[in-house]
């Protein structure tokens, strides 16, 4: 096996909000190949425009060392590949390991005696060992830990985040012999000021990623359980937690739409493992289940409140502000939005997208409307603030009040704005 960094020959997989910040904070050390099978994908990239909004073109143009590519050849020059494509789920909430499956395939026809295969997608226990490595071994006709080599490094990437970014987040290091281990670490240290923590292990690397989005998501379901008991009861659940969020050691979670790539995920993974070797995981699967029913309950709570306020149903225009998976970024992938969006047609509402961070074509390829791009005062019978967005904020309480009729609902799902001026939130 290699053993000095510096003889690594780095190619980055996939160049998504995780690749493309680990390819340049790479570039910053040494030359990386970057790979993506979406030609436009690059061609964007090689002209400065990152459609995720996570870099600008200065930052973008500004690495030097990284080699942009859709040209599979070209990974021909690499002995170390970093595997960073998307894990997502089936409709059938199964994993999805096609992108990782065919990342493998594609490696594995390059793999050279004493290579490196790093993977940094999320996965559950014992997949990258048990799955991805008889894919490169068919396809290489190379041995596992005698000609090839992998690790697992799992991604903590914080999409929107200008504080807590790749650098300064705490890595998890691992690798298929302790030698390895300890090369993978010392290759990540190189960029991660905040620190390292080897794992004794793939698997347990692989479990201590699957369960930090798991934790996350358990956690929200509670409050989430709490909002809907404590509107039962009438009392504000914001109230409440401000006042338990006094003691030291309370937890200070907020009700909310639960999506994007991880937290509606990742215990999908867990809970596909457990079923594997015939456990039932009661607790994830219950908290999976009430996250994904907010959107009806949402929804729910809106049209009872109209109906009490004598506003029709059936052709209301109801505005959603905010489709992304979280504030301040533009993925609308797996959004908790689109199960507030598929509820609200089921009461044959006319409904309106804005987010000024989302892309226009995406949202039409999801939600098949096209997003309104300008606000218009008096317009809505129904309002709903699904997405804290910077801008949002800065708009303020009475211009999105001024937004709708003289008499309307709004829902505040972030708690942006104060109790007295809104009719709703979690």
């Amino acid at each position: 096996m290699i053993n000095k960094i510096e003889d690594l020959k780095l190619a980055i997989i996939g160049l998504g909000y995780v690749g493309l910040p680990l390819a340049l904070e790479f570039s910053k050390k040494k030359t990386v190949i970057g790979f993506d099978i979406d030609k436009k994908r690059i061609s964007e990239l090689k002209s400065g425009k990152d459609k995720n909004l996570e870099f600008n073109k200065e930052e973008l143009q500004k690495a030097q060392q990284l080699y942009l590519t859709f040209n599979i050849e070209d990974l021909k020059l690499a002995n170390c590949y970093i595997i960073t494509v998307p894990t997502p789920i089936d409709k059938f909430k199964k994993p999805d390991l096609k992108p990782i499956f065919q990342a493998s395939e594609i490696i594995s026809k390059f793999l050279k005696k004493k290579d490196l295969i790093i993977y940094e997608s999320t996965v559950y226990p014992g997949c990258i060992e048990e799955e991805c490595v008889p894919i490169l071994e068919k396809f290489s006709n190379l041995k596992f830990n005698q000609d090839f080599f992998c690790g697992y490094s799992p991604e903590r990437v914080n999409p929107g985040d200008k504080l807590h970014t790749i650098s300064n987040i705490k890595k998890i290091t691992s690798g298929s012999t302790p030698e390895v281990t300890n090369l993978v670490d010392n290759l990540y240290k190189n960029i991660i000021t905040a620190g390292t923590h080897k794992a004794p292990s793939i698997k347990v690397a692989e479990a201590a990623k699957v369960i930090e989005n798991t934790q996350r998501d358990l956690n929200i379901a509670l409050i989430n359980e709490l909002s809907i008991l404590f509107n039962k009861l009438n009392i504000d659940t914001q109230a409440v937690l401000d006042a338990a969020e006094t003691k030291w050691n309370f937890l200070p979670f907020k009700p909310g739409l639960v999506g994007g790539h991880c937290i509606g995920v990742d215990p999908y993974y867990l809970t596909h493992k457990a079923e594997s070797i015939g456990y039932k995981a009661k607790i994830i699967l219950a908290g999976r289940e009430l996250n994904d029913k907010m959107g009806e309950y949402v929804a729910s709570q809106l049209v009872s409140v109209m109906k009490k306020k004598k506003i029709e149903i059936k052709n209301s225009r109801i505005l959603i502000m905010g489709l992304t998976f979280k504030e301040n970024c533009s993925d609308i992938r797996n959004s908790g939005v689109k199960n507030l969006f598929d509820s609200l047609k089921n009461f044959n509402c006319i409904i309106d997208l804005y987010d000024p961070w989302a892309n226009a074509y995406d949202i039409k390829k999801i939600y098949d409307i096209n997003p309104i791009r300008t606000l218009t005062k008096n317009t809505y019978d129904g309002l709903l603030v699904a997405v804290a967005h910077d801008e949002f904020k800065n708009l303020g309480e009475n211009t999105i009040m001024n937004l709708c009729k003289k008499t309307r609902v709004i829902y505040d799902l972030k708690n942006l704005f104060s109790s007295d001026k809104i009719d709703l939130r979690l």
